[in-house]
């Protein structure tokens, strides 16, 4: 099944969701145009479609190779990284001034979405490398940014960020990688991470690791966590490259999925290097501020999965779109004269319905999100950037949590809608369920993602932000109210999505009442329905932006503009509200009744 990339979705939804007009009209975006958006997205399309997407399958069967030390990526994907350099995508939303192109978030995310739907092992690389290059673009010094930045961006070098031990999953307070000083002003490095994606490739001529580690004099836990640059190379004053240095290859990881993306065991210190013992490494801002830093990096990435999330939804999809127009079998309800489309058959239409539903829910949400994070970063009112960043902040761990929960749901119907067929590994219905499964875990799992966003987000403004979008939401509300009373042959579809979206918003207001109140006395019954008020947020959050899309739809059919594109967002729409919306309130039913529930969750498991 060939991927093209939903460029009329996207365009859709940063235009008439995610306000690219004022987007655009922020200092600093004055030479970005709309016809240039549509230029790149273009562009954007045509590449991932003709050099990453045929990459796919190849990478989940013959994935990377480790020998000695070394790692040989999958057939087919150094050269197709050495084009993604050359065409400058590594560098489409970052800094002008250290080579990148500058353009809005708004229009690197549908670019990253698009490279991931594609091939998601292969578009791994470059997303930690923007991950390293924002972290150091925030934190880094002058000399360690015009030295380490340009490369990445250019795809000479890419970047890693290196925090998991085997003793330390998600507690980094348990992290034991030594960092000792020197009398040159670096430091050497010994102790071994694990989960390092793309720790060890041909790709590139560098890699420039992030790593943490304490110094000698550290404090315990993550006080003491310092981060350091460790270059697989040393670098010298002019950018060459020099001796290579003590930070080693031990292994690679077999998964369950993301088979073409090496994921390394490092050892740092482990004398093979031709640098002595110890890795060496240069210290980022200040020690025992290490993990404060890395967050600036993990933020980008937490985001950054949520677009994988939506990448690989839509690519499971579209696949399974495509088996069921193609596969026949059975006889239509209303009776036939042979075996018809399976796409016919209402159950099989409810699977696709929901898939296509959770995907452009899922899109118009992260995409809103870059929005928010443009005006956060450029506006030119101080009051409408602080409002922006407590959105966008607000809605990083909503995108990266919902996304990925989604896609494993919908990447698990697209192998239903297969039937027996899915089961084999040949369709390739089985490599989407099987790489969508790590989203949900790496860059914080969704508890961590859920905890983040109950114990920084909503209680420590008292529930403000959700607060003011509820009330946003229910100006939503009422305008699809207002469609309805007009009549016409949508106004039962319009009731119906107020009334739902209506009580939807009921129930994520009664779930935030119920955290903000009991956050005090009852802290582990909150706790106990984190997860679900995450994904009780993504459920409202995104039927929200489908109930938007569909009176925009609205207006293009009273402008006389509407095409076929605009009727099935619509009729997409009707079926979130009916069938996606409803979940919001069993969510909140499971977070009300949490204080019940405690008492009874450790003797139910037996601790």
């Amino acid at each position: 099944m060939t991927y093209r990339a939903p460029t009329q979705d996207i365009r859709f939804i940063i235009k008439e969701l995610a306000d690219l007009d004022g987007v655009l009209a922020l200092p600093g975006f004055e030479e970005v145009s709309e016809d240039l958006v549509d230029a790149v997205l273009e562009e954007n399309a045509r590449f991932v479609e003709q050099a990453i997407a045929p990459l796919n399958r190849q990478g989940d069967t013959s994935p990377a190779k480790w020998s000695d030390g070394s790692v040989a990526t999958s057939p087919g994907f150094k050269q197709a990284f050495s084009e993604f350099a050359q065409g400058g995508w590594q560098g489409l939303q970052h800094e002008q001034e250290w080579g990148g192109q500058g353009l809005p978030k708004l229009v690197g995310a549908p670019a990253s979405e698009n490279i991931n739907a594609a091939n998601l092992a292969f578009s791994l690389c470059p997303l930690l490398s923007d991950g390293v290059i924002e972290a150091l673009t925030t934190v880094g010094s002058k000399q360690q940014q015009s030295v380490f930045i340009p490369p990445m961006l250019e795809g000479r070098w890419t970047g890693t960020m290196n925090l998991t031990e085997p003793q330390a999953g998600s507690d980094l307070a348990l992290i034991t990688t030594r960092a000792v000083p020197q009398d040159d002003g670096s430091y050497r490095l010994s102790g071994q991470k694990i989960f390092i994606t793309y720790g060890e490739h041909d790709m590139a001529e560098n890699i420039v690791h992030l790593v943490l580690a304490r110094t000698p004099d550290a404090p315990k836990g993550v006080k003491g966590i310092s981060l350091f640059i460790v270059p697989k190379y040393l670098v010298g004053d002019d950018g060459s490259l020099g001796k290579r240095n003590d930070v080693w290859c031990a292994s690679l990881e077999h998964k369950l999925g993301i088979h073409g993306s090496p994921t390394a065991v490092l050892l740092y210190g482990s004398g093979k290097g031709e640098v002595g013992e110890g890795a060496v490494g240069y210290l980022v801002g200040e020690e025992n501020r290490g993990l404060e830093y890395m967050f600036i990096m993990m933020n980008a990435a937490r985001y950054a999965v949520g677009i994988q999330g939506v990448a690989l939804s839509e690519r499971a999809l579209q696949h399974a779109t495509a088996y069921a127009q193609d596969r026949l079998q059975g006889q239509a309800l209303e009776g036939s004269d042979g075996p018809v489309a399976i796409a016919n058959h209402p159950d099989v239409q409810r699977m696709l319905l929901t898939m296509k539903a959770l995907t452009e829910g899922s899109r118009a949400l992260a995409y809103v999100a870059a929005s928010a994070c443009d005006k956060s970063r450029r506006h030119a009112d101080p009051a409408e950037r602080a409002r922006n960043k407590a959105l966008y902040e607000y809605y990083v761990p909503v995108v990266k949590g919902f996304s990925t929960e989604t896609s494993v749901e919908v990447a698990s119907l697209g192998v239903q809608v297969h039937g027996g067929m899915g089961f084999i590994e040949e369709t390739g219905a089985a490599q989407y369920y099987r790489d969508a499964r790590i989203l949900p875990i790496y860059e914080g799992t969704t508890a961590i993602q859920a905890n983040d966003f109950i114990g920084r987000k909503l209680l420590r403004d008292g529930g403000a932000v959700a607060k003011a979008l509820a009330q946003e939401m229910r100006a939503t509300v009422q305008l699809l109210e207002q469609a309805a009373a007009k009549g016409g042959a949508d106004a039962d579809g319009l009731a119906m999505m107020a009334q739902r979206l209506s009580r939807a918003v009921d129930a994520y207001e009664q779930a935030g009442g119920f955290m903000l109140t009991n956050a005090r006395d009852a802290l582990r019954a909150v706790f106990l329905g984190s997860v679900p008020y995450l994904m009780l947020a993504g459920v409202v959050h995104a039927g929200w932006q489908m109930a938007r899309a569909a009176l925009a739809c609205l207006e293009h059919e009273a402008a006389g503009s509407a095409t076929d594109f605009h009727r099935r967002k619509f009729a997409t729409a009707v079926f979130y509200a009916a069938s996606i919306l409803p979940r919001a309130e069993s969510l909140s039913a499971t977070i009300l009744e949490g204080s019940v529930v405690n008492r009874y969750a450790s003797t139910a498991i037996g601790t």
